[in-house]
């Protein structure tokens, strides 16, 4: 059994390597107490998995510790906020605002997916905020920048949609 050190979250964390086959999420979930990332499918059709890895999205429960970089940078949803409500990321706080998380299983996917793929059009220098319609593409997979889809079951999507257009304005000021 090996080491491996991550900047999880902005903090540098040393895990557990059991073996080659040991997916991202569990060593989330299990060693490092992140309760963001949720298993869902397994397979990588979901999203609710979803992190950052040096600012890419990655589906942590298809992703092999053992692809991850020594060194990386590990976000999660349980890092972008601390417990004060005034320092809520625009993501979260509109998410609350608009209501979106009905039954709030998917919501980790679809905030980190979002802040990935905003934070990315943003770095590239589109600061536009994107359409309802875009944003709907984008969370089916149906984009060039995406061809992983998010999938809300409980009928939140309008709202979910609504949430990632607000906190996209807040984003690019």
């Amino acid at each position: 059994m090996g080491q491996k050190t991550i900047r999880l979250n902005g903090k540098k964390r040393k895990v557990s390597v059991p073996d080659d086959s040991q997916q991202l999420l569990y060593v989330l979930r299990e060693q490092l107490d992140q309760q963001g990332p949720k298993f869902g499918c397994g397979v990588a059709q979901c999203g609710a998995c979803t992190v950052l890895v040096d600012g890419k999205i990655v589906r942590s429960c298809v992703t092999p510790l053992s692809s991850v970089a020594d060194g990386a940078d590990v976000s999660t949803l349980d890092g972008l906020a601390t417990d004060d409500d005034d320092d809520l990321h625009p993501l979260q706080r509109a998410f609350l605002d608009k209501q979106a998380g009905q039954c709030a299983f998917c919501v980790n996917g679809m905030v980190m997916g979002a802040l990935g793929w905003l934070q990315g059009r943003i770095d590239t220098g589109n600061r536009s905020v994107p359409e309802p319609r875009e944003v709907a593409d984008y969370l089916s997979g149906a984009t060039p920048e995406s061809t992983l889809n998010y999938i809300c079951r409980c009928g939140s999507h309008p709202r979910i949609v609504e949430a990632i257009c607000a906190a996209a304005g807040k984003m690019v000021k």
